[in-house]
This record gives structure tokens, sequence and C-alpha cells, in this order.
């Protein structure tokens, strides 16, 4: 799959409900390229993103 196919696949809500919890575990625990993709903005924008205000997250 290109990365074009990939990509409409992932902006399609209909093609996304195919996948399982698990397929999408999967696919966000893999996706990032290492650990210079994970910051403190990231983390924060996700928790944000799920509405999750029991976790704080903060720099070293």
């Amino acid at each position: 799959m290109d990365r074009e196919h990939f990509m409409d696949f992932f902006r399609n809500d209909e093609k996304l409900e195919q996948l399982t919890p698990d397929d999408r575990i999967e696919i966000f625990l893999n996706v990032l390229l290492g650990s210079s993709d994970i910051d403190v903005k990231l983390l924060n924008e996700l928790l944000n993103n799920y509405d999750i205000s029991n976790i704080v997250i903060s720099e070293k």
C-alpha cells in the first residue's frame, strides 16, 4: 500500500470503523519513527483529544 492509499484509508471514517481496538493500538504503537517523535506537546495533545484530565505530563 502506498502513502496515498494509506492516508485515504486513515481519513475515511467508514473504513476506520472496520479496525478492531487491537488493530488501532498496533498502528498507534508502531507509526512513530522514534523517541524524538514523542514529546510533551504530543502527549498533552493526545490527552486533550481524548478528554483525559486525570493524567498530567510534565518535562524533566
